[in-house]
């Protein structure tokens, strides 16, 4: 629990960590999210075109804005997000799965706060089983419940009675991390470079009001024989003070002598010192020191190209976490639920069928050098070791989607009388010339 605290406030009050929050969040499920697209074959191996565009339009409309929480505050695209934030911030995410009359499908998700688990509850029982940190399991160490407060540890009404609710473990997605093969609860992912980032922090504080009280103060006047100076004012604490304004020379009272105040903040050492700090601190939330500082100065091509490629590596682990152990169990969860209350028209039966064949589109990731690699998917076409679902991925878009919109825009192009050179799936073929008359037979 004090991890966690201690890393809310940091997200709270450290730009640093504010900013890799923000990072993970828009990098892993970026602006649209991450996308399902059914690919279910009939029995010849053709696809079942009819049942997948009726299992992605009924996904889109649970998806929208609240139709698929409990709340009804957000949508399967902020869900996401929330998922991923919580997840670095607080190293644990609870899901509470709902059978509801609230939707046409039956069922909604209910994200839990990880505070309400409580991990201060450790139990035997006779059969074996155990509660370890508020974690009901077996000899194996599979959940079969989980014992959540009744009311949140930080509201009012907590210390009335601590009630626990025992909730069984098909109903709660626990997903974290872990570190060590028996862990029961997840760790903050700030927690390893928690230390650096809070001393970085008191460092900059101190030199900031350092640098603020050497601008502030002038200097001090002092006498041989311990006179008084009479200022031009006083300050609250009666001590007299001079007005002096730019461009102006003032005489000073006999045996006054003026002392300069003038620190050296901030010291010549002050950016070499934070920028190793702050490498150690992105190495310890394994993201490049660029991204997290936002600072370009000393970058060039190859070296910004190398740790853009290590972020993408990282960020493409966590997409497909959140698939795996998010996206894909909420896909089955409510694919079973509408199959059931018919709001998808799809027999039971099949639905195996139906839930295995997804495919989930994560965000992609533009080129830092774009031609290139597209020359380079060009070559591994035309050389066979690549294919268009392998490229057509890479922009986080669905092959299928991508020739149906080629259809269309020839189609198009046709309907309006417009003759291109763009040959998307073959060699390019020159633009005909409409010529209306041979000049030599004239």
């Amino acid at each position: 629990r004090t991890l966690r605290d201690r890393a809310r406030n940091l997200a709270r009050n450290d730009s640093y960590v504010a900013r890799y929050l923000k990072l993970m969040v828009s990098n892993v499920i970026g602006k649209h999210g991450i996308r399902i697209s059914a690919k279910a074959r009939n029995e010849n191996g053709s696809l079942d075109l009819a049942a997948n565009r009726q299992i992605e339009e009924a996904w889109k409309k649970f998806t929208k804005l609240g139709v698929c929480t409990a709340n009804g505050k957000q949508s399967f695209l902020d869900c996401q997000k929330l998922f991923v934030e919580s997840l670095s911030r607080d190293g644990e995410v609870l899901i509470r799965h709902i059978k509801t009359n609230a939707n046409d499908f039956g069922y909604q998700i209910q994200f839990i706060e990880s505070d309400l688990l409580d991990e201060n509850l450790n139990q035997t029982f006779s059969n074996g089983n155990k509660i370890c940190m508020g974690v009901e399991i077996d000899k194996y160490r599979k959940p079969i419940a989980y014992h959540l407060f009744k009311n949140n540890p930080y509201g009012d009404s907590f210390d009335i009675g601590k009630e626990h609710i025992r909730v069984p473990a098909n109903e709660i997605t626990h997903v974290y991390m872990p570190d060590r093969a028996e862990q029961t609860r997840g760790v903050s992912h700030i927690a390893v470079a928690m230390a650096n980032i809070k001393q970085l922090s008191g460092y900059l504080e101190a030199e900031i009001v350092a640098a603020r009280l050497g601008a502030s103060k002038s200097g001090f006047f002092s006498s041989a024989d311990g006179d008084s100076y009479v200022g031009d004012d006083y300050e609250n604490t009666f001590n007299p003070v001079m007005n002096v304004e730019p461009g102006t020379f003032q005489q000073l009272p006999d045996g006054m002598t003026f002392t300069p105040y003038d620190p050296t903040h901030p010291t010549s050492a002050f950016e070499s010192f934070t920028t190793t700090v702050l490498r150690s601190i992105a190495s310890g939330l394994n993201i490049s020191y660029h991204a997290l500082s936002n600072d370009l100065t000393s970058v060039n091509y190859s070296s910004i190209r190398q740790g853009s490629l290590e972020d993408r590596s990282n960020y493409q682990i966590w997409q497909q976490f959140a698939i795996e152990h998010f996206i894909d169990i909420v896909f089955k969860k409510w694919l079973e639920m509408a199959i059931t209350t018919k709001a998808v028209n799809l027999p039971m039966g099949k639905y195996d069928k139906f839930a295995d064949a997804v495919n989930y589109i994560p965000r992609s990731f533009p080129w830092i050098d774009p031609l290139k690699e597209m020359q380079a998917n060009v070559m591994g076409l035309q050389n066979g070791i690549t294919t268009y679902s392998d490229i057509v991925s890479s922009y986080g878009k669905d092959v299928e989607e991508t020739f149906e919109q080629h259809q269309k825009e020839q189609e198009l192009a046709k309907l309006y009388g417009i003759s291109t050179a763009f040959q998307p799936f073959g060699n390019k073929a020159p633009v005909p010339a409409n010529v209306e008359g041979d000049p030599e037979d004239e």
